[in-house]
């Protein structure tokens, strides 16, 4: 452990550099990760994003746009608020910046809703979703009438690509694989669910499963960024067992571990699990994605070969 000295002009590779000097207490562990991805993302051809909706509200959607699209990571794994989000910020959806203090009454009066301290009008989420969901459902049913969830989102990708900022098109356009598991949980799911009862439309979920049972089963070594918890999180590395676990896997994370949660668990209660490796590399960080990740995402694009 070494004293640091801020330096005019550092760069963020200098900068995490000094992270790893100063090392207590949460700057170890975020040097550590950006080291683990680092190496992960050069030595893994099966690379996992996962991450949960509400990041995708906030300005860090384009951080992980970015990540996806320069093929940093090739399947990600999210929540069906992530895919309300995307859809409706690419469909012109007005976000707007708030505070955590606003009277919520006061909101809902004004049409407004809450998330954290981001405002979304509510004509700018539902009903926006709803209308493309709409067109979407009759559009995909002239091709066939079973669609796996995968390759819904692909299509869904194809529209927004020209928002550079989309997840879901930057996904598109880099082929990197999406998949929703909890996909009903959400605007985008029930509205698939709502216009299904007027055409011949069906939602495979096992053919998701199917693909990423083979995606695992064909992996050579596997690297993961698991930003949050739940679904998200669980499905990740709820696959990678099935290859004797994770080879890189970095956490991030606000929730704790002391009351048995998978959200705060860390990643070594994954290894009794079998869901990272006993020979893995791993970190948990505990701290806000939108102050860690774009240090990390600056490190790894300064690092990695593109």
């Amino acid at each position: 452990m070494e004293d640091v000295k801020i330096r005019k002009g550092m760069s963020v590779r200098e900068l995490v550099e000094a992270y790893r000097r100063i090392h207590g207490f949460t700057a170890g562990s975020l040097a550590r990760a950006a080291e683990i991805l680092r190496d992960g993302l050069r030595d893994s051809d099966t690379r996992f994003l996962a991450f949960t909706g509400n990041l995708v509200a906030s300005g860090l959607r384009g951080v992980l746009a970015q990540l996806i699209d320069l093929g940093l990571f090739n399947v990600v794994i999210t929540t069906c608020g992530a895919v309300d989000h995307d859809i409706a910020r690419s469909l012109g959806g007005r976000y707007y910046k708030g505070d955590f203090d606003l009277d919520d009454l006061r909101l809902s009066e004004r049409g407004m809703h809450r998330l954290g301290n981001v405002l979304i009008p509510r004509d700018s989420y539902g009903v926006a979703i709803e209308s493309y969901v709409r067109e979407l459902v009759k559009r995909l049913v002239r091709e066939k009438s079973v669609w796996g969830v995968r390759e819904i989102l692909y299509e869904v990708g194809r529209d927004v690509s020209n928002d550079v900022n989309s997840v879901l098109g930057s996904a598109h356009k880099s082929n990197a694989r999406v998949y929703v598991p909890g996909i009903t949980d959400g605007a985008f799911g029930t509205s698939l669910f709502v216009f299904s009862q007027f055409e011949r439309f069906q939602v495979d979920i096992f053919k998701d499963m199917k693909e990423l049972s083979d995606l695992v089963f064909s992996s050579k070594k596997s690297a993961a960024l698991v930003i949050g918890g739940g679904i998200s999180k669980h499905h990740t590395i709820w696959w990678n067992q099935f290859k004797g676990g994770l080879d890189y896997a970095v956490y991030i994370t606000t929730a704790v571990e002391w009351d048995g949660s998978l959200s705060g668990a860390r990643t070594r209660e994954a290894i009794s699990w079998g869901k990272i490796s006993s020979k893995g590399k791993h970190v948990t960080i505990y701290g806000d994605a939108t102050i860690i990740l774009p240090i990390i995402a600056a490190y790894l694009i300064d690092h990695i070969e593109l």
